[in-house]
């Protein structure tokens, strides 16, 4: 058997459905044995696209995204999406082609060690230099892929290799359950949350498991504890619950932090040192309990006093099952703290201002959005109001990337989202700097047939950057730009365009776009002036109540 033969049954056998990227004539006998698999490939426009798919698609399933590049070029355009699937705890598995290396007449033309260059941002990366071993390494590479933290691995597969003739067969692909939590450390959880006044809990990014929404909501509804999350634990536990707080997209200065500051614990689920701080920790401060796969972290802002390691959902549920439901709890406190939030969020989600605000664009999105619907977002300032200000019913239905937080992931992540979900609705907002990053995809979504909407949101300029720059009392400099004709732009590659030209247009073009086959493009003209106005000045301001 052809070594690429068996490298493509070794994907087979692992369950792999599709394979996104670009290949080069270094990947041609991976090519031809592709040809009669039942693996899809997934053409793509750039490989970083592709990365972000293979990337999106581990982060809904749970099983590693495979992507596929060239040498060279083809592979140093996935470091980008290496690192977002790495930080961002989505496993993916990147396959890279490289010239022959038992003998080759071009000398060190295209030349890059692959290999070396991923092992900062990968979890694993090797080169096959001996077809017989691919069973064990793709065997290999998938189990760390997907064991917790989940990440990146990358194997190289070279020309020459690929092509020659080996006898070797696949392997079990035998799933491996994960630890549970010693008895004592749920034990010594259960006094200090008994023993606490008033208890907080937080839900991380690490939570966002299959399983564990179930085993958080019976906590919360047995206990009564209040919750809120970080920006990468939205929908984890549904946020239209009497007891959500709120979702902590700064690391200070916001509402829930008041609530933060009086809480004497907290439970802090999946927590993730990736993720920027939800609140800091002071010595001789708030006590915290870390309940994770893994043992905390320890830095300057983050030490908890306990770690209840294991299966997250497993702990969970025992601390349901052992705790008793405390008579000194006083949650008074962030009761109304909740209504203070709520009443922040309506602020001027029915203003009808335009260029339209984001508190309005929020508010209008959700209106849209069905339970299940999916929203994808790019990177920019816009997410840190969608955070605050969108409710998430279900898990890994606002797909934000607060890791890497890099631009140009959010259009291929709606893309990956529509193939895996192909029956619900998947909306992308974009902001006009990260949408060109990666717009090429239009041709591929169009290919595709994918019904995906991406919504532009058009300031002509960083707009991250300014409310930074404007933060931090720099003059306005650097960082405008000219746009293209977003309706004629996608309409030139067999989309269909959509203008906002008023406030009250942009919920019904939106609608008619969900209910529309095809893959549409609105271009709507946002006004930022709230992102100094209320994010700077009215938070730093405010005072929390007694």
């Amino acid at each position: 058997m052809k070594a690429s033969d068996l490298f493509v049954k070794a994907l087979e056998n692992e369950g792999v459905e599709y394979i996104f990227g670009i290949p080069g004539e270094e990947n041609l006998d991976i090519l031809d044995s592709l040809k009669d698999s039942k693996i899809k490939l997934i053409l793509t426009r750039h490989e970083q696209a592709a990365g972000f798919m293979a990337a999106t698609y581990g982060r809904l399933t749970g099983k590693p995204g495979v992507c596929l590049a060239t040498l060279g070029p083809g592979a140093t355009n996935f470091v980008t999406a290496s690192a977002y699937a790495q930080l961002g705890a989505m496993p993916m598995m990147m396959i890279t082609g490289q010239k022959p290396i038992k003998k080759s007449k071009q000398g060190r033309f295209q030349i890059l060690d692959v290999v070396d260059m991923m092992r900062p941002i990968t979890k694993y990366t090797r080169q096959i230099v001996n077809g017989n071993n691919i069973p064990a390494m793709v065997r290999e590479a998938f189990r760390i892929a997907v064991e917790e933290r989940p990440g990146a691995v990358h194997l190289e597969l070279p020309e020459d290799i690929a092509a020659e003739e080996i006898d070797a067969s696949l392997f079990e692909t035998n799933p491996i359950r994960r630890a549970n939590p010693e008895v004592k450390s749920l034990e010594m959880a259960v006094d200090m949350i008994q023993n606490a006044k008033r208890p907080l809990l937080l839900i991380g990014a690490g939570a966002n498991r299959k399983r564990t929404s179930k085993a958080l909501r019976d906590f919360i509804e047995k206990t009564g504890i209040y919750f809120f999350n970080t920006q990468m634990g939205k929908g984890v536990v549904d946020e239209r619950h009497s007891l959500y707080l709120g979702t902590a997209a700064l690391s200070d200065h916001d509402y829930l932090h008041c609530a933060l500051e009086r809480a004497d614990l907290i439970v802090n689920v999946g927590h993730d040192v990736i993720e920027k701080p939800p609140f800091f920790m002071e010595q001789g401060g708030k006590k915290v309990i870390h309940v994770n796969f893994f043992a905390a972290q320890v830095d300057d802002v983050y030490f908890p006093q306990l770690n209840v390691v294991g299966d997250i959902a497993f702990s969970i549920k025992e601390l349901t099952r052992m705790i008793t439901v405390q008579n000194h709890w006083d949650f008074d406190y962030f009761c109304r703290i909740k209504i203070e939030v709520d009443q922040h969020i309506k602020s001027n989600s029915e203003s009808a201002q335009f260029p339209i605000l984001p508190q309005y664009l929020v508010s209008e999105v959700r209106k849209a959005l069905p339970d299940d619907g999916i929203l994808t977002l790019d990177n920019g300032v816009y997410k840190i109001w969608f955070a605050r200000n969108f409710p998430a019913y279900h898990a890994n239905t606002l797909l934000l990337d607060n890791a890497l937080a890099t631009m140009g992931a959010g259009f291929p992540s709606a893309m990956a989202a529509k193939m895996v979900y192909p029956e619900r609705a998947v909306v992308s907002v974009c902001g006009d700097g990260g949408f060109m990053m990666n717009s090429q995809e239009l041709e591929t979504a169009v290919r595709l047939g994918l019904h995906v909407v991406i919504v532009i949101l058009n300031d002509s300029a960083y707009g991250m950057i300014k409310w930074k720059q404007a933060a931090q009392k720099f003059e306005n400099f650097g960082l405008d730009y000219a746009n293209p004709d977003f309706v004629k732009y996608a309409e030139s590659y067999g989309a269909k365009g959509h203008r906002v030209e008023k406030s009250e247009d942009f919920s019904k073009i939106l609608n008619e776009c969900l209910q529309s086959k095809g893959v549409h493009l609105i271009d709507v003209p946002v006004d930022y002036s709230e992102n100094h106005k209320v994010l700077n000045e009215e938070l730093y301001a405010k005072t929390c109540i007694l």
